[in-house]
């Protein structure tokens, strides 16, 4: 606590070193005394004979254990409380065989204060399901212990960590093209292939967690150790992690610890009986309710609360192979007002003080400080929007100990761009400026759009940018509209800058890399309890049997995005240009706009652009967002040598071009990006052929999306 790393690194943090001393004395405290912590808790398999249960509750005056196994009747399995709250009992095998049958449901039932008895799903329940032929049913507990036959064997090891995360951030159950459903192995075997294909090598697996409404995308958890039952069993989402890894591809759990389900006939909510905050799994008053959210905020302080949400990381990096999480809702973890109107500017201030929740913080070093010990190699990345410094620097160091964060401005600028700006109103500077602002030695993972930007009430990009053309524009019987010339160009450009620049990993939601039209709606009240809109679209994409893999091939050969030099040379207002390089690659990103109104007149609307480099020698287009391949018009040739020229004194900065002591000249067409290689290195597009590049939009129909057979397709490629 005398040296503390971080600080070495931001000295600008030195008046916070108390801070600093405070929270990391909380965490060594509380890491020793955990590592005492031998007790269990949940429905046990097999202890001597028997099966053990536990649960911590002690607001209760009498409790049992119901279910199948006993007709539903408890009298005979009462169970004792020791001097922790914490109710168990043993009941013994009977012929040698379980007295609870495998798969048969269970509840925990007890009798609080005012002597009303109440039946509830065990907290550390590992499978929860619902009887779907009765509306609005509740949810039992089921006791998951399947015969050695029945139980899934893991055959495939963790892939190695990747330099940098290519995330495909995937709802398994809306994953079908059908309006339904769909299952851990449907998506095992019809989407991680295409995931591959595309050259990702990790999936951000969300809703895992056994959420009662289906409609609050798994965000409002009411069972932490239970994999969500509308796709599947445990053993089929073991399959699914299992094939996945067989790809090369890692899985990342989308966790929710932030807060829990306020439901309480399914969810933790229901061990709520008016105790005390310190005989609770949350807070009480106004401090335990997430207003926003309409849900309950756990007490970190409390011991059984640390030992609930540290063991459920355990169970599903060791039961289920995950590779690491993407922890939920950090922001909100992180300070008493949740981040609740609440405009962060940067001041330090605002990180470290007694608007911070230590006791989260301190949660957040042990859990990945556990992750990290159990799995080396694990991959844990935050949603925070705060910036909060010292959250991507390791626990040794007094950080909080995530791997990456969530660039969470970066879509907010996009949108407001794509809301409330006219072309000639984008700031070159600004844009450079939103996607380059993270802290030094803190990695990021940019993204131009995720799941947020896809649900009801909100727009993607593809339809911010052309909105209702793409009912009627999108098909390549006809001419583009200028609408649709200018929104797959703009598509384009924004995810691929926003990979290239915006961190050093990248993240896309399930079927944006498309624009897959229309938004995600879940099955509800309001829309006729629908999955319409509830599905992903494959057939937009399977017509031509096209793919999409040019941005991701592109990391692939050249590591851009793990690479260390990142030089924006140029930003230039008046020409609408970012040049930058980044690892061995320079890119150029021209969002000048175009007139296409009578034909597409390309000879006045191209220009040279005269490019500031680092290295002498040729260079060539690795790749061109304007070939013909990709949708574009080909104005640029990728046979062509860019040779370098030398600027003014080597080692005078202020000689050079901008302050680059080489350049070279190349075309760069309006609203047309290209990233340039050494001219000895191969091009994407002969890596990757022309046959497969990825394409954007959906061929419409009289306003509804057509059948694959029954047009052909505008190709946009990225």
């Amino acid at each position: 606590m005398e040296s503390i790393g971080i600080l070495s690194i931001d000295q600008a943090l030195e008046p916070y070193k108390e801070h600093f001393k405070y929270r990391i004395k909380r965490y060594v405290d509380q890491k020793s005394l955990l590592r005492h912590m031998k007790e269990s808790r949940g429905i046990c398999s097999r202890e001597e004979g028997g099966i053990v249960y536990r649960e911590w509750a002690p607001a209760a005056q009498e409790a049992q254990l119901i279910g199948d196994f006993n007709g539903w009747d408890g009298s005979k399995h009462k169970m004792e409380k020791n001097q922790y709250g914490v109710w168990s009992i043993k009941i013994p095998n009977s012929d040698g065989n379980s007295a609870i049958p495998h798969n048969s449901r269970v509840k925990f039932r007890f009798k609080h204060g005012n002597g009303v008895w109440v039946d509830r799903i065990p907290a550390w329940i590992k499978y929860a399901t619902v009887d779907p032929a009765r509306f609005a049913a509740p949810y039992d507990g089921v006791y998951w212990d399947p015969p050695p036959s029945e139980r899934f064997q893991f055959k495939h090891p963790h892939p190695p960590k990747p330099k940098a995360p290519r995330i495909y951030e995937a709802h398994v159950g809306m994953s079908s093209s059908e309006p339904r459903i769909s299952s851990y192995r449907e998506f095992a075997d019809d989407v991680l292939p295409r995931i591959r294909a595309n050259n990702y090598n990790t999936v951000q697996l969300m809703a895992v967690m056994e959420h009662s409404y289906y409609a609050s995308f798994g965000y409002h958890v009411t069972n932490f150790f239970a994999v969500s039952s509308r796709s599947g069993t445990p053993e089929d989402l073991k399959y699914l992690i299992d094939k996945a890894h067989s790809l090369g591809l890692r899985v990342l759990m989308d966790v929710v610890h932030s807060h829990a389900s306020n439901n309480v006939t399914d969810g933790l909510n229901g061990f709520e009986v008016g105790q005390s905050s310190q005989e609770s799994y949350f807070h009480t008053g106004d401090r335990g309710y997430h207003k926003l959210w309409d849900s309950r905020i756990f007490n970190y302080s409390n011991w059984e609360v640390l030992r609930f949400l540290l063991s459920n990381l355990r169970w599903w990096l060791e039961e289920f192979k995950f590779d690491g999480f993407r922890f939920d809702g950090v922001t909100s973890m992180l300070y008493h007002h949740h981040g609740i109107n609440m405009a962060f500017t940067g001041d330090y201030h605002e990180y470290f003080s007694e608007a911070t929740d230590v006791d989260a913080v301190v949660y957040l070093m042990l859990a990945n400080y556990l992750i990290h010990k159990i799995l080396p190699d694990a991959t844990v990345i935050a949603e925070d929007v705060s910036g909060m410094p010292g959250l991507g620097r390791p626990v040794s160091e007094g950080g909080i100990g995530f791997d990456y964060r969530l660039a969470m401005a970066i879509p907010d600028k996009w949108i407001d761009y794509l809301k409330n700006k006219n072309d000639e109103e984008w700031s070159m500077e600004e844009i450079s400026c939103s996607l380059t602002n993270r802290r030094y030695t803190e990695k990021c993972i940019s993204y131009a759009e995720s799941h947020d930007q896809a649900i009801v009430g909100d727009k993607t990009i593809a339809f911010f940018l052309m909105d209702r053309e793409m009912y009627s524009g999108m098909s390549c019987l006809t001419d583009a509209s200028p609408t649709i010339e200018r929104g797959v160009a703009l598509h384009k450009m924004i995810h691929f800058l926003t990979m290239a620049l915006g961190g050093e990993g990248y993240l896309n939601f399930m079927g944006n890399e498309f624009g897959h039209p229309e938004w995600v709606d879940f099955p509800r009240e309001g829309n006729g309890w629908s999955y319409e809109k509830c599905r992903r679209q494959w057939n937009l994409v399977d017509t031509d049997h096209l793919r999409y893999k040019s941005m991701n091939l592109l990391d692939e050969k050249f590591s851009f995005l793990s690479s260390t030099k990142q030089i924006v040379s140029s930003t230039n207002e008046e020409d609408k240009v970012i040049v930058f390089e980044r690892g061995d690659l320079v890119f150029v990103f021209n969002f000048h706009p175009e007139n296409t109104y009578d034909g597409y007149v390309c000879s006045y609307l191209c220009r040279s652009i005269k490019l500031g480099d680092d290295l002498p020698g040729k260079y060539r287009v690795a790749l061109d967002s304007d070939a013909l391949e990709f949708g574009g018009h080909g104005r640029v040739g990728h046979d062509v040598d860019h040779f370098t020229f030398p600027e003014g004194i080597p080692g005078v900065p202020e000689t050079n071009f901008n302050n680059r002591p080489n350049s070279f000249k190349i075309l760069s067409p309006a609203h047309t990006c290209v990233s340039e290689a050494d001219a000895d290195e191969t091009s994407i597009a002969e890596v990757v052929g022309k046959e497969n590049f990825e394409k954007l939009g959906s061929v419409i129909d009289d306003g509804n999306v057509a059948s694959k057979s029954s047009r052909e397709w505008r190709r946009v490629i990225r």
